[in-house]
């Protein structure tokens, strides 16, 4: 459960783990609250929003989507999706996996979107803005 005063690790600390090669030796990374979800190494998941409406289904409700918008400093690229993290009742994370994806060829390293946020829309569809391509993109649910 989160509370005011929490520290997460930063600058000592990445993504629960990690220490920083500057100032990690100054505390260890235990000594800090770990990620609710670890996300892949430069995903850089700028937006993310838990999923309140009603147009897909029940099981979607109260998750997280994450627009995660790609790393271009590595030689195999990652990201360049939404992600869904699947939470219990209590809030803690179950699962970590694609929702949408296509943004990147995973054979040729070729990229034609990078999803920057996510946005619920009053319809229940997700919003997803893309600043590479210049789009939003609309996902809806039709059962």
């Amino acid at each position: 459960m989160t509370r005011s005063g929490q520290n997460f690790g930063y600058p000592y600390c990445h993504g629960g783990t990690i220490a920083d090669p500057g100032y990690g030796k100054a505390h260890a990374c235990s000594e800090f609250v770990p990620p609710a979800q670890t996300l892949g190494p430069h995903v850089a998941a700028l937006g993310m929003r838990f999923y309140t409406g009603t147009q897909f289904p029940a099981a979607y409700r109260n998750e997280v989507f994450i627009a995660e918008h790609g790393s271009w400093n590595r030689s195999q690229k990652i990201g360049y999706r939404v992600t869904q993290v699947r939470l219990d009742a209590a809030g803690k994370a179950l699962s970590y996996e694609p929702f949408a994806e296509g943004w990147l060829d995973n054979r040729t390293q070729d990229v034609w979107g990078r999803p920057a946020d996510v946005l619920v829309a009053p319809d229940g569809s997700l919003l997803v803005s893309d600043d590479f391509a210049g789009a939003i993109y609309r996902i809806r649910y039709r059962g």
